[in-house]
């Protein structure tokens, strides 16, 4: 008989209010730290909490609450500050535009693209390569669980027509590499998700601590992330291949037909101008961090939320055959309010967290400096990608992105570097290198449910390996890349 599992949300919950009220309670006093300091590191904690543990959305809609009550701010300017934001007004203009690509079914024409070059055929690896680099190009650009909902069922058909069978060695490390993937490409455009949301805390954290802010080049950071992402498949790739060697004989004679089951038809009208507006609105959002001297380049930094405003406008205004390219209602019914509340709560924890009222920055200045007084430069950025790597791997991803930042933002002020590089492959390292336990990620959490054609223990080897390579990527190519860009 099924034991039935035991919901422990109120549990939870109860842990992250009590986190939340009592920590200002404890009976120690933590260096230069002000009362309604305590109160909100106290809240701080809580929401890292119960992110990890219970529900986004009930989550970061208590923690906006929580700092509305907290006398750092009255409740009204609280939430006129966090939702009259304008980042969160590019998120949700960004997430429709994307559910219309999705409504659209443009993903699925592009999955197919990656699955049937001709070159593949008759080369396995090469099949691996394009699917790997679709995940990444998809994860980035049209949703992160996308790729992974779009390739799975494809692979297990292609599984089942070669013969292969479940937990043998090709399929798994295949679908591993889709994840890990997908993982690599989620982080890499700095205008939407949780990529945009860990660098416009920057922005405010950097403000707060240094007194100025840091505002990372969009530009730079997406090629540094592109570049990490297609270096890692690529000696990924050449790794499973040349030291793993699965068998992979029985791919060899898949036909065209094989990988082409279901043909889409040719994209009409409709989809075409959905794609050309999604492709010119990414190109708009970058010409500022590209040409920054140009006075159109100036019009648009000014107004980038009027044109992401302007753009769902035109969707929603533009008809062919009587039906508008965007459906508004459709769109919202795919809206990520996860990732909305998530962003919004992350950007009023930071900037309350590290305003000077907190003492929270003059606390980590005194902490942190003795700690790290006589580490080189360059071996301090070592030892975050591998603190990185490791509390990613022990906690949410994205949490560990809010925890390191202002480590990375008092030692750099201390030490007169750029943090922009360090900062920026932290971001990267620590969004895609959440695979090895279920904790990390949601797209963790989704491996290690696929209990039909995975078994845990081979997930927790090779999860391992291959974000060990990353690491070694990371070290060697893509913090230079980072130098040089950013």
């Amino acid at each position: 008989m099924q034991t039935k599992k035991k919901d422990l949300s109120y549990l939870h919950l109860a842990i992250g209010v009590g986190i939340m009220l009592l920590f200002r309670f404890l009976p120690f006093q933590l260096p230069h730290i002000t009362p309604i300091g305590m109160k909100i590191l106290g809240i701080f904690i809580g929401t890292l909490y119960l992110w990890t543990t219970s529900d986004a959305i009930t989550s970061s809609i208590l923690a906006i609450f929580m700092v509305g009550i907290s006398g750092s701010s009255d409740m009204n300017s609280v939430l006129t500050s966090t939702f009259g934001n304008p980042i969160l007004v590019q998120v949700m203009f960004l997430l429709l535009v994307i559910n219309t690509l999705i409504e659209n079914r443009l993903t699925e024409y592009c999955g197919r693209f990656f699955l049937t070059r001709k070159i593949c055929l008759g080369r396995p690896w090469m099949l691996v390569f394009f699917i790997m680099i679709g995940c990444v190009l998809m994860g980035a650009f049209m949703g992160g669980f996308t790729p992974i909902f779009l390739f799975g069922p494809i692979l297990y058909d292609i599984f089942e027509t070669v013969g292969m069978k479940k937990f043998e060695k090709f399929p798994t490390i295949m679908l591993i590499l889709v994840t890990i993937a997908t993982l690599l490409g989620f982080p890499i455009p700095p205008f939407m998700g949780n990529g945009l949301a860990l660098l416009s805390n920057y922005t405010t954290v950097t403000s707060n601590i240094m007194g100025a802010p840091v505002e990372i080049n969009n530009a730079g950071y997406l090629a540094t992330g592109l570049i990490h992402a297609f270096v890692c498949v690529a000696v990924l790739v050449l790794f499973a291949k040349c030291v793993l060697r699965p068998d992979v004989s029985k791919l060899k004679n898949l036909t065209m037909d094989d990988l082409n089951k279901n043909p889409l038809p040719p994209m009409n009208l409709r989809q075409k101008l959905v794609a050309g507006f999604f492709v010119a609105f990414v190109t708009i959002l970058l010409i500022p961090s590209i040409a920054p001297n140009w006075s159109v380049a100036r019009l648009i930094k000014a107004n980038t939320y009027g044109i992401a405003a302007f753009v769902v406008f035109l969707l929603c205004t533009i008809k062919i055959s009587g039906k508008p390219l965007m459906v508004f209602s459709e769109s919202m019914k795919r809206f990520s309010w996860s990732t909305y509340f998530l962003i919004a709560s992350a950007i009023l924890l930071g900037s309350t967290l590290t305003n000077e009222s907190t003492g929270v920055s003059a606390f980590l200045n005194s902490v942190l400096m003795p700690l790290f007084k006589n580490v080189p430069v360059s071996a301090f950025a070592v030892i975050i990608m591998l603190l990185t790597v490791v509390l990613t791997n022990l906690c949410n991803s994205f949490v560990i992105g809010l925890l390191l930042q202002p480590v990375i933002a008092t030692f750099c002020l201390a030490s007169g570097i750029n943090s922009a590089p360090v900062v920026s492959m932290m971001i990267l390292f620590v969004l895609s290198s959440a695979a090895i336990t279920p904790a990390a990620s949601p797209f963790a959490a989704m491996l290690f449910g696929n209990k039909e054609w995975l078994k845990s223990g081979d997930i927790y080897k090779y999860t391992l390996i291959f974000i060990a390579i990353e690491l070694i990527v990371v070290m060697f190519i893509s913090l230079p890349v980072a130098n040089m860009l950013l």
